[in-house]
């Protein structure tokens, strides 16, 4: 069993959930520029050009916030119904495959557990994910529309934040086959009926989840200074070397945050990755 796999599964209804995710957070991307245009046409009208001053940017903010709000309501709804019908697919070869290689009782329940980790992924992660994308390369996109300036630094501050989390990644793998390998043992730990035996278990299991606890709170801070650099050069441009209206400086202001949030998740989002793949090696039919 691969994500690919999946993916070739239940190809159609997967790619409808992309494009509803899609098309959600393309709408979303857009309603900072549009709420920009209406602060300026009802408080900041002198920055306005008078061929713009219409009602228009608001009538087309409420039309991308229905559409982003009704997209996504519907989407939660599909995806729900979809992937509860996936898990069942894989919790039953999961059951079957442990079958064939013979594997233990405890074995076979840790890895239909673990399992459910495909269908968080598709469900919560694989959203998140473009999510991601659009909000962080959507974001450069369109302060460059204000400055190229602001969207440059952007774009160079991507540079160091990969090779950040490619590291990153290369660490947490090898504590998350430790943590799987240990957790594998969980039923046959706790039929034992030793409470001592029990505490041993799960103190052990612990210090994996430490480690990727403590190379995830590094690889936070590492960030934290990186993006740090783009407020500063970016509110420096904003203010000192550009005269823009409030209006423009809440968009500016509103993907330079979409943009350091977004860049904040992607930790999280990658130590998920890494665990879903080992996931998918043990799972793999020999």
């Amino acid at each position: 069993m691969h994500l690919r796999e999946l993916f070739r599964k239940y190809k159609l209804k997967i790619s409808f959930v992309i494009f509803l995710v899609t098309v959600e957070n393309l709408a979303w991307i857009l309603e900072p520029y549009l709420i920009g245009l209406v602060i300026d046409i009802l408080i900041d009208k002198e920055y306005v050009d008078p061929a713009v001053n219409t009602f228009w940017p608001i009538f087309a903010w409420i039309g991308l916030y229905v559409v982003n709000s009704g997209v996504g309501t519907y989407r939660r709804v599909f995806d729900t119904k979809l992937f509860t019908s996936v898990f069942t697919k894989i919790a039953t070869y999961v059951s079957q495959d442990s079958l064939e290689k013979n594997l233990s009782v405890s074995q076979t329940a840790a890895r239909a557990e673990l399992s459910y980790q495909y269908v968080a992924f598709l469900q919560y992660r694989m959203p998140e994910i473009i999510d991601q994308l659009v909000a962080i390369f959507g974001a450069v996109i369109a302060m460059y529309l204000f400055d190229w300036r602001i969207s440059l630094t952007c774009a160079v501050i991507i540079i160091p934040l990969y090779f950040i989390n490619h590291f990153y990644v290369k660490k947490v793998s090898v504590y998350q086959k430790e943590y799987h390998d240990m957790y594998e043992d969980v039923v046959d730990i706790i039929s034992k009926k030793d409470p001592k035996h029990v505490e041993k278990y799960y103190s052990a299991l612990a210090i994996p989840q430490i480690k990727i606890s403590n190379w995830g709170a590094l690889n936070f801070s590492l960030m934290r200074a990186v993006l740090l650099l783009i407020f500063m050069s970016v509110i420096y441009i904003s203010i000192d070397l550009d005269e823009f209206s409030a209006g423009e400086l809440f968009s500016i202001v509103a993907y330079l945050w979409t943009f350091v949030t977004a860049s904040e998740t992607l930790p999280e989002l990658l130590e998920s990755w890494t665990s879903l793949k080992d996931i998918s090696r043990r799972l793999k039919k020999e």
